[in-house]
């Protein structure tokens, strides 16, 4: 072979792909008479098969057909019961080819083929089938879609079934489809706090189903149940429900006094369930009806501001009158805030949420008023309904202000633990992206302890240290959370070894000595773990502070440096890098203090190249 003649890739000549032949051939099988051996009849129509073709593809028809009973007979007539001819048809072409087309099929003839995957067990077709019916909901074909993803347990067809009907609530019980719904879906469907209608529009359809489908008093009232009476007005429930006749006049008369004597924020509401979506925006009809600078808070802005713009803000006062106030939409089901506190220097607030429907009763859900919190705020609560969210500032290290500069609000399906209303979190909380911020301690780069990096540090950089005997590292974290273990990475570039220990705080004043290593030897990384302890929100929170929630205090007087190429303390040339790992035992729960102590003449310890805390259950983790 000539070698000005490059050989060819064998890629494209090595490999025989004719699927589209075979699918084609054996698609022109499907019921032709030529080499059938079984017959089916489907409401008197005969479709000629190939029981080996048949066979191969579904278990179901193997166990039919290659059974030794009359099916497996040559020539067999195998009837099928409760099968329609279209939607078989359609099941022939696919266990053939492989193929069928689903957009050109009418909605019960898709419904029916749905059935068939389903009861043939051709669970990649169920699935196909399935995606393809999420896409074509409307409000005429969305119940009968749920109740037959109902009947036949498939979950992900039946939550999409539900959350378009949460989204349509009004416009599914006004249509016919609705009275097509079986008993039980129905009940499954206006059950649920997500399905946001008025009571009266549920009450008015639910009499309507039950003027169509129920024959005995007994059905009824079990479906009547499931109004919220107590959510009804006393003229709806004397003009609208009274003369229908369908609820006794115990029912109404307990519904009054559920609703005269219990708070307004304790009736079971229900709410739009919009998940992992921020819904306090303009786009979902969200406006700050309360708080000075409205604009700025929901425009979505979070990184164009300073002293002058890009906030809203509130007057501090003793009696709370004051406040930044948000009105959503429309009432929606509510568990996770988030705020982000004007964080332009090292200032810090204390504030409390509380969330409403009527804009009298106030529930407070999240409570940091005696806390130091700064710049980003994630918070968890217990799911509730709600129209109307208050920010309300107690404290501001600076003035009597409170700036606000971004308000979300959402509801979330990521796991989380709370414990005396605080989070306990499950990842490092103790990082710059968490707010983190070490506001005492020396060091070439302010967060050089937050920063992550666990490899990239010398003699010059890459860690925070303080003077032995006097300060102190100190970080604050941006919120209150609940800790349980820590880890620290002591400065490991040469065999010198580290004593500690390890106080928290609640308010930068009162500290807690957690961990004490003031008589071991410790070198590289030292752990801490402990169950949570028995002490208050405030020891919780201020834990969280200072390692967790809002801040960590370092404070260190740092001296000058031995020489020149290396830190404070750290007199010895480089060694190689041999970690010999420590354990320690924390008490945690409360802001994290860390204080160096060793028995050598240095005058500065480097503390760690870094510093984080990750938290499982009730550990928090530093690094």
């Amino acid at each position: 072979m000539s070698n000005s003649h490059p050989l060819r890739s064998l890629t494209s000549v090595s490999e025989i792909d004719h699927l589209h032949l075979l699918s084609e051939h054996l698609g022109a099988l499907v019921s032709g008479e030529e080499y059938s051996d079984v017959t089916f009849v489907v409401e008197g129509k005969r479709f000629p098969a190939h029981r080996v073709i048949l066979a191969s593809r579904c278990q179901y028809f193997r166990a039919m057909l290659f059974n030794g009973m009359k099916e497996s007979q040559p020539q067999a007539e195998v009837p099928l019961e409760d099968t329609q001819v279209e939607a078989f048809s359609m099941l022939l072409q696919y266990l053939y080819t492989g193929r069928v087309s689903l957009s050109t099929a009418r909605e019960d003839v898709l419904l029916d083929f749905l059935g068939l995957a389903h009861r043939y067990g051709l669970q990649p077709l169920e699935d196909s089938t399935s995606e393809f019916l999420r896409t074509v909901l409307h409000t005429q074909n969305v119940c009968l879609v749920y109740d037959v993803a109902s009947l036949y347990c498939l979950g992900g067809l039946a939550q999409a079934c539900c959350a378009y009907m949460d989204r349509q609530a009004p416009e599914v019980l006004a249509s016919d489809c609705f009275l097509t719904l079986s008993k039980t879906a129905l009940l499954a469907v206006v059950q649920r706090d997500s399905f946001a209608a008025t009571e009266r529009e549920i009450f008015q359809a639910l009499c309507r189903w039950c003027r169509h489908n129920c024959n005995n008093e007994v059905a009824a009232q079990e479906v009547m149940s499931a109004v919220r009476l107590p959510l009804m007005s006393l003229m709806e429930m004397l003009n609208v429900v009274r003369p229908s006749g369908l609820l006794s006049p115990d029912n109404l008369l307990d519904a009054i006094q559920t609703r005269s004597e219990s708070r307004d924020m304790d009736l079971n509401y229900r709410g739009m369930l919009i998940p992992e979506e921020n819904i306090a925006t303009m786009k979902h009809g969200a406006q700050v009806v309360k708080g000075e600078l409205k604009s700025a808070l929901l425009d979505g802005d979070t990184q164009n501001y300073d002293l002058d713009h890009g906030f809203s803000r509130h007057p501090i006062e003793e009696d709370g009158r004051a406040g930044i106030q948000v009105k959503l939409g429309q009432p929606y089901i509510v568990n996770h805030v988030r705020l982000l506190l004007w964080d332009r220097d090292s200032r810090s607030y204390s504030y409390y949420v509380e969330v409403s429907m009527d804009e009298l009763d106030w529930v407070r859900v999240v409570d940091h008023s005696k806390f130091l919190c700064r710049s980003w705020q994630s918070l968890f609560f217990t799911a509730r309904v709600c129209r109307y969210v208050r920010i309300v500032g107690t404290h501001n290290t600076v003035n009597k202000v409170f700036h606000l500069v971004a308000f979300e609000c959402m509801f979330t399906q990521r796991r989380y633990i709370l414990e005396k209303g605080l989070l306990v979190p499950d990842r490092s909380v103790a990082t710059i992206a968490c707010g983190a911020s070490v506001i005492e301690g020396v060091s070439r780069s302010r967060n050089a302890l937050l920063n992550g990096d666990t490899s990239n540090y010398d003699w010059d950089s890459g860690y925070t240290c303080h003077q032995l005997g006097s300060g102190a590292i100190v970080i604050q974290l941006a919120q209150p959370y609940m800790l349980g273990s820590l880890r620290l990475l002591l400065w490991d570039c040469d065999n010198r070894s580290y004593s500690y220990y390890i106080e928290l705080s609640t308010n930068q004043q009162q500290w807690t000595k957690v961990v004490d290593r003031t008589k071991v030897a410790c070198r590289c990384s030292t752990a801490s773990t402990s169950s949570a302890p028995p002490s208050s929100t405030q020891r919780s929170k201020r834990a969280a502070r200072t390692l967790s929630p809002s801040s960590l205090r370092y404070s260190p007087n740092h001296p000058p440096s031995p020489s020149s190429n290396s830190p404070p303390g750290l007199p010895l040339p480089p060694r190689p890098h041999t970690p010999t790992p420590s354990k320690a035992f924390a008490n945690p729960n409360l802001p994290l203090r860390l204080q160096e102590k060793t028995t050598d003449t240095t005058l500065g310890i480097s503390i760690h190249t870094s510093f984080f805390c990750d938290v499982t259950q009730h550990n928090m983790l530093l690094k």
